[in-house]
């Protein structure tokens, strides 16, 4: 199970826009590993398990491919002279934090999973990814991406692909696998707020802040209250989450538009968050993590299936005329999923075709994040 952070559409685009040899063949790289990667399990290997409490193994791969590679820190040891290690080392520590504190979860299987992680990966490797055990980490390709480990919330993004694993198991397609990549984009935006003590009012609401080097035209990957607005940028293009329904994007491609639709439920909870006020890990994330974890959810939900289970969460934590399960009510209907959705989605669904300006994604591969 293959969830890498950079779509491939992305790395595509970067490949055509590259006037450097050099990058362009970094990019063709990063898109071929990838396409292994996705190809087969997670290499026959299986998640470590303790018997309870933090856990985290860090390892170097010395720039090779072979996981896990050489252990460099462990649980409890001090920090190393290797910024990389010690950044991952704190990002998988922030998310079993959020996780544990917020929520009363024992890593992201529940049952004390330890969090692995290995960087280094490759050369110039432009992505990180969860392989269905473990989190791994390229140190970017120097021009666009910076070192991967640098954002909590590509961290807590990545790892919570693990948890979705565990609990709901949505299926990567189309809304369900959407949902799949806005429910990891969230846990990691609340990572990032709980480490930090933003508010909801504070964060920034984006994912990968801090990834995209100086001179590149754009804030993050994604942008969770602005969703369309991350970046616009010769070699990237132009950031394609719409933010509502009306801008739904019905294609087959990217696997059914699942990094380009999840701006949608994205933009539904930053509305619950900032309506409710405070913290957004709390009255919003519990409804959240309760909807995720519930046992109600079917592998192949929609937007509309996934907006009325956290209605109903809502209403069950908080009551029938609670503000809360007022918020998650107007907040779907606000983007469009809850109401006359039909009318909005007919109203403006365009979709991708391979011959779409670089301003929108062109076809991706199966089953990335």
């Amino acid at each position: 199970m293959f969830h890498s952070i950079i779509p491939p559409y992305l790395l595509e685009q970067l490949e055509r826009s590259a006037s450097d040899p050099s990058l362009r063949a970094r990019y063709r790289q990063s898109l071929q590993h990838d396409a292994v990667l996705r190809s087969r399990p997670a290499a026959g290997r299986e998640a470590t398990r303790a018997a309870g409490g933090r856990q985290r193994d860090v390892y170097d791969a010395e720039n090779g491919t072979d996981l896990p590679g050489t252990l460099v820190r462990a649980e409890g040891d001090e920090a190393v002279q290797d910024d990389a290690v010690n950044q991952a080392y704190d990002g998988t520590g922030a998310t079993w934090t959020l996780y544990q504190e917020c929520f009363g979860r024992d890593s992201i299987d529940g049952a004390g999973l330890v969090l692995t992680s290995t960087v280094h990966y490759d050369r110039g490797y432009a992505n990180a990814f969860w392989d269905g055990a473990q989190m791994v980490f390229g140190d970017g390709d120097g021009e666009i991406f910076g070192n991967f480990t640098s954002s909590i919330d590509v961290t807590g993004h990545e790892l919570t692909h693990g948890v979705t694993q565990y609990t709901a198991n949505l299926a990567y397609d189309g809304q369900s696998g959407a949902l799949n990549e806005s429910i990891s984009d969230v846990f990691g935006s609340l990572a990032k707020q709980y480490a930090t003590g933003q508010s909801a009012a504070d964060a920034d609401w984006l994912i990968g802040a801090g990834l995209l080097l100086p001179g590149v035209q754009g804030v993050a990957l994604r942008s969770m209250k602005a969703p369309g607005t991350a970046y616009d940028d010769p070699r990237l293009g132009k950031d394609p989450q719409p933010a509502d329904m009306s801008g739904y994007v019905d294609t087959v491609d990217d696997n059914g538009g699942v990094h380009i639709n999840s701006g949608i439920p994205n933009r539904a909870f930053y509305l619950v968050a900032t309506e409710l006020g405070g913290n957004a890990y709390d009255d919003a994330g519990k409804i959240w993590y309760s909807t995720l974890t519930s046992g109600n959810l079917a592998e192949s939900s929609t937007f509309r299936d996934f907006a009325e289970a956290t209605q109903a969460t809502a209403r069950d934590l908080f009551g029938d005329d609670s503000p809360q399960a007022a918020a998650v009510t107007k907040s779907w209907q606000t983007v469009g999923v809850l109401g006359d959705q039909t009318r909005l989605m007919n109203a403006a669904q365009t979709e991708l075709q391979p011959s779409t300006p670089p301003s929108a994604p062109p076809p991706a591969p199966e089953h990335t994040a």
